[in-house]
């Protein structure tokens, strides 16, 4: 690491971050409503954008500083295993093709803001609309505050804040400004700023790829040299578990955990409430069956980012936060100024998607929970002003997690966040095609499931933690390791099928659902789709 402040790469990266920040600001002018006091307008940029703008929304929004930073970082430090993202991108968009197009015709039919809408729609249940939206909130906070931690990191190593021992609010200055404009920008543009601002970020993000792949292997001698490195440094034993230190090809005993994470979080990624904001951001349904098509580009970009976790290892990076080991090595094989391009790549690669993030779970509370539970007569201005003030207390909330706990263990509280939210997938995907499932023994599901993954995960351990340590264990009955998601998955499938069963056989009474058949498949220009207040706004009845 460079002694002080690299002041090339940190003026590079200001000049990006100033560019970012007027972009956003501007953004509130971009495709400007006649009235922006709406959800559908602040929260969902009007539901207005083409085949391209929502190509780069949703690839600014599952491709993150967690993609730049904790991937690669993750491949650093255990090898092969981390590479478990590139297969579940892989899988992910044949599943979204058979769904998202129907989750956005219902949507945008009965102007459903939020997964939980949806839910409540389906289902007739507020109960479970507030379960969805519970986990969502849930399940977001960790994924904004890694992306906190990924500006965090760049900043660590261009020598901004000072060391260990520097005054608190100083070290962490640079954080604190960088949140300041975020949510300052967020709260004036809503989801027209990252909208913009993603052409930005995929841009240079798409740059720094296409040179580090060719650039620094030449460097360190061809991909033999980076391999061979990478092999030798896997295969040295770990004094704390007497046993090497990762693999550069998964072994045998690998296998369940790698497949099953791949599968589980697959299925886990478009629950998050942030991926379902860009989809219904989208203008047509059409436009969601294209972006299926040309998204997985995206899973070329990263199948390229992971190599440099093994070019980190014949680099000679040597950090003692893995999540440094990334920019560490653009520092070190760069020149100054494409350092700073680079560290900008993954400063914007954190704010596009901390943005989407926060004003998704701001959606959630104000139409899930504030609407329906405390204050159902809210005008479309209120529910407008209380999203924006949420937006910025999730904000708070992550910050908050980055300053005071240990931020090597950021990607295991995203991925426990994982495990919470693949429980909304039998009753939102359950839902878009069968009304089968009841609406009781989904919520028992989704307990069943949340409890078994909360308490699983809370009993791995790990060299640098006691609790929390990972997301793989013991599947039971089968003895293997696998993904702890997807084993309480299927014990929330199993439980919901049983439990709907008997409930129907008990002929417990089924909530009114408001869909029609016609309803998911609709276009925007099919005759007589509008959107629609959902019936539970406007005084209709909605179970528990």
């Amino acid at each position: 690491m460079k002694d002080g402040v690299n002041g090339v790469a940190l003026g590079v990266f200001i000049f990006f971050f100033l560019a970012v920040t007027v972009m956003g600001f501007l953004a509130s002018r971009w495709r400007k409503a006649d009235n922006e006091n709406t959800l559908d307008e602040w929260g969902l940029g009007g539901r207005s954008f083409g085949t391209w703008v929502t190509w780069f929304l949703l690839g600014g929004d599952l491709y993150t500083a967690y993609t730049f930073v904790a991937v690669p970082a993750a491949i650093y430090a255990a090898g092969a295993a981390g590479f478990f993202a590139v297969p579940y991108t892989i899988l992910v968009y044949p599943l979204i093709f058979t769904f998202l197009p129907r989750l956005w015709s219902v949507s945008h039919k009965h102007g459903y803001v939020t997964t939980s809408d949806f839910v409540r729609g389906r289902f007739g249940s507020k109960g479970l609309s507030l379960a969805v939206a519970f986990t969502g909130l849930l399940a977001t906070m960790p994924y904004i505050a890694l992306q906190l931690v990924g500006i965090q990191a760049v900043l660590d190593v261009m020598g901004v804040g000072g060391g260990e021992n520097t005054n608190w609010f100083i070290k962490d200055l640079p954080l604190l400004i960088a949140f300041g404009v975020l949510a300052a920008y967020t709260y004036s543009s809503g989801l027209r700023a990252p909208a913009l601002i993603a052409f930005v970020k995929d841009t240079l993000i798409y740059l720094v790829i296409a040179v580090a792949i060719i650039y620094i292997p030449i460097k360190l001698g061809g991909f033999d040299a980076i391999f061979s490195a990478a092999g030798e440094k896997f295969s040295q034993i770990n004094p704390a578990t007497d046993k090497p230190v990762g693999a550069l090809v998964p072994g045998e005993m690998g296998h369940w955990g790698y497949a099953t994470l791949a599968l589980g979080s697959a299925l886990a990624l478009f629950m998050y409430p942030h991926s379902i904001t860009a989809t219904l951001s989208s203008r047509s349904r059409e436009v969601i069956r294209r972006n299926t098509t040309i998204l997985p580009l995206y899973s070329l970009m990263l199948g390229m980012l992971a190599l440099l976790g093994f070019m980190a290892i014949a680099a000679g990076v040597k950090v003692a936060n893995g999540q440094l080991a990334i920019p560490q090595l653009f520092e070190n094989m760069f020149p100054d100024w494409f350092a700073g391009v680079a560290f900008a790549a993954i400063g914007i690669g954190a704010l596009v998607p901390a943005a989407i993030m926060s004003i998704a779970a701001a959606n959630l509370f104000t139409r899930n929970i504030y609407k329906d539970f405390l204050k159902p007569d809210a005008t479309p201005e209120q529910e407008t002003k209380v999203s924006k003030l949420v937006s910025l207390l999730v904000k708070v909330g992550a910050l908050v997690f980055v300053l005071t706990m240990d931020k090597t263990v950021a990607i295991n509280f995203q991925l426990l966040g994982g495990i919470w939210i693949l429980q909304t997938f039998p009753a939102l995907v359950g839902g878009l095609f069968t009304r089968w499932f009841h609406r009781w023994a989904l919520i028992a599901g989704w307990a069943v499931g949340m409890l078994y993954g909360t308490v699983a995960a809370y009993g791995v351990a790990s060299p640098t933690q006691k609790h929390f340590g990972g997301s793989s264990a013991e599947i039971p009955g089968i003895g293997e390791i696998g993904y702890i998601g997807l084993t309480a998955f299927v014990l929330n499938v199993v439980v919901t099928v049983v439990l709907t069963f008997v409930l129907k056989a008990a002929k417990a009474p089924d909530g009114v659902d408001e869909t029609s058949p016609s309803d998911y498949t609709a276009d925007a220009g099919d005759p007589g789709v509008t959107v629609e207040l959902p019936p539970a706004t406007a005084g209709a009845p909605g179970g528990h």
